[in-house]
């Protein structure tokens, strides 16, 4: 008899997905490109953004040293951004704990621009409506996290 295997959040497999596409690339930790606007600043987020990280090869085809992150850059702050690359590196190495950058290379080319998330409206009128209705359910808790459930589908 098959026993009935619990759900894996969707999150574990994305993440592993996602760590095969964010290594050929370079990058040992997908957080570098996940978190870079926490990890570089805002302002330097706003201008630039994680490629690929480079990786010096010895001569027996092993890692050996620091990586060079390269950054895609918007054009007019290229200049501002290759002035501030001292001050990525120590972030990007504070972030790793280990010197994992030692220089950084620039791309410009436009950034590929994310839209913001959208501020969450707060539902708790709703949420209220819904569980007054859900008088046959008895726990407290589950008639609330149904309430909120609804509300959420109905927000879409």
């Amino acid at each position: 008899m098959n026993k009935p295997r619990a759900a894996r959040p969707l999150v574990e497999a994305a993440r592993a997905v996602l760590a095969e596409s964010f290594a050929k690339q370079g990058f040992a930790a997908s957080e570098l490109v996940t978190r870079w606007a926490e990890i570089a600043g805002p302002d330097i987020a706003a201008h630039a953004e994680p490629i690929r990280m480079r990786w010096p090869r010895t001569a027996k085809g092993e890692a050996g040293g620091p990586a060079t992150l390269v950054l895609r850059v918007e054009g007019p702050a290229a200049l501002e951004i290759q002035h501030l690359s001292g001050v990525i590196i120590a972030r990007v190495n504070r972030f790793f704990g280990w010197q994992a950058v030692g220089q950084i290379a620039l791309r410009q080319a436009p950034l590929k621009r994310r839209a913001p998330p959208r501020p969450r409206a707060d539902h708790t009128a709703a949420v209220a409506r819904i569980a007054a209705r859900l008088t046959e359910v008895e726990d407290e808790s589950l008639r609330l996290a149904l309430a909120r459930l609804e509300a959420a589908v109905r927000r879409g």
